[in-house]
């Protein structure tokens, strides 16, 4: 294959967004839009990547390195940002590709069929759509025989030509000498006053060059300029990785409640209840069972575990073979060995907790003391009883049992009994003499203070006085 090229065009304001941040690094899945398209190029085999980026936009630059960056200092228009990528390209040749950072669902497998359409003669390859509603975007005009005949702008195009329903998505394949050879040549003599990309078919077809149209998804082609088109984008990616995950042997209780990051991975006979989310740098094994209401990032989960429901996996957590995390129990940065079971309300940071080892209902491993965090080690096949604080750094040795309630600040032998509570006190006939003393309280206690501070303590004489009164009158 001849050597190909993916300009990327990022320098948009994205005014729209109302954002401090810019357009391009908002989030679809976890994951910068202009990032989507970097990895769409890459899995399309595009051998380099070069991103357009506007002044001052150094946090986009960082976010798509090692792709190459030029900087379009001013905002004249598509075929404008095009030309800042010459410089990059000097002495390149082979194929390239323009496309654009906000149009974050074009897949792969649509862009070789767009570059495929170049490499069997066309000089200029178009990504058109057939919106339901073309609104303002650019139109095809084709030919008789089907060519692409000139690409015209909203703004420019007669009503003729806006009747048209094949409309432009900016997508366009072209070899990179002639790309820049014909933008050479595009006047901004427009309604906009703008440099236009798209003025290159025409220029193309008067040399006797043949330009083609090739159809996409119009789903694959959804622009994001504001936060409303941001989520309709979000729903887009959303429901793509839920039917992949499906696809793979996955089951989805509730597919629209399940949320997914770009790199989910779920293992086969993944079972997942409804209202879970999946946070970035999530892998799940085979057979594992994910109950409702389960939030998991960055966290890796063996074969045939058990989470949730109502479960939380933080970054770092590690859970084994077989292990169980239940409900209201949160892992940090801990690991939970093949077959241990921590099975209600815990907290388990900081921690590594051996096969076979059950934590009891309420335990927490204190691994913050305001300055410092500390590991606490709790051995195979311990038994650590509920209510109980592990206050790190602290090892549990294997076998060992720690007693409900207790408070342990040091190290636990294996095998041993750690207990740290008072001591039980039983006094017997207690219960009843308190009750008795309390009931002969209650009535010799005198009748509460009215809650009326205006009120008289006799209320029989009140209404003496009150009947003498109406008499007076």
């Amino acid at each position: 294959m001849a050597p190909s090229v993916a300009i990327i065009l990022a320098a948009g304001k994205g005014t729209r967004m109302k954002s401090r941040r810019p357009k391009v690094l908002h989030a679809l899945a976890g994951r910068p839009m202009v990032l989507h398209v970097l990895d769409a190029a890459r899995r399309a085999r595009f051998g380099r990547a070069v991103v357009v980026i506007g002044p001052g936009m150094d946090e986009v630059g960082r976010a798509v390195a090692p792709a190459e960056v030029a900087v379009q200092s001013e905002q004249l228009g598509t075929g404008h940002a095009v030309l800042q990528a010459r410089a990059a390209l000097k002495g390149f040749s082979g194929d390239a590709a323009v496309l654009f950072a906000d149009t974050p669902l074009l897949t792969p497998q649509t862009l070789r069929r767009v570059m495929a359409a170049r490499r069997l003669g066309a000089a200029i390859a178009v990504l058109g759509f057939e919106p339901r509603d073309p609104g303002a975007y650019g139109r095809l005009v084709l030919a008789k025989d089907g060519a692409l005949e000139a690409i015209v702008e909203y703004k420019d195009a007669s009503a003729a030509e806006r009747a048209i329903g094949l409309c432009n998505s900016g997508v366009m394949a072209v070899d990179a000498r002639l790309l820049f050879d014909l933008l050479g040549r595009v006047k901004n003599d427009n309604a906009k006053g703008e440099y236009y990309l798209t003025d290159i078919v025409a220029l193309a077809r008067r040399r006797g060059l043949r330009c083609v149209v090739v159809r996409a998804p119009k789903d694959e082609l959804m622009g994001v300029n504001s936060r409303i088109e941001l989520a309709a984008a979000e729903e887009a990616v959303q429901n793509r990785l839920r039917r992949k995950a499906m696809a793979n042997g996955a089951s989805l209780a509730d597919p629209a409640t399940t949320y997914f990051t770009h790199d989910t991975k779920l293992g086969r006979d993944v079972a997942v209840g409804p209202n879970v989310v999946f946070g970035p740098g999530v892998t799940v094994g085979d057979n594992v069972e994910i109950r409702a209401h389960c939030h998991i990032e960055g966290a890796r989960i063996a074969s045939d575990a058990v989470i949730g429901p109502f479960a939380r996996l933080r970054p770092g957590a590690v859970v084994g073979r077989g292990a169980h995390v239940g409900n209201f129990v949160e892992l940090k940065q801990a690991t939970l060995e093949a077959g241990a079971k921590a099975n209600h309300l815990s907290y388990l940071g900081d921690a590594h907790i051996g096969a076979g080892a059950n934590i009891g209902a309420g335990t927490i491993t204190c691994n913050y003391d305001g300055y410092l965090k500390s590991r606490t080690e709790i051995g195979a096949r311990a038994f650590i009883g509920s209510n109980s604080a592990l206050v790190a750094p602290v090892r549990i040795g294997a076998g060992a049992i720690v007693g409900a309630g207790s408070v342990i600040t040091k190290d636990v032998p294996a095998g041993a009994l750690a207990v740290e509570r008072a001591e039980q006190r039983v006094v017997k006939g207690f219960a009843r003499a308190f009750r008795a003393r309390k009931a002969a309280e209650k009535v010799l206690r005198p009748p509460a203070a009215s809650k009326n501070p205006g009120a008289s303590k006799n209320p029989g004489a009140r209404r003496v006085r009150g009947k003498s009164k109406n008499k007076d009158r």
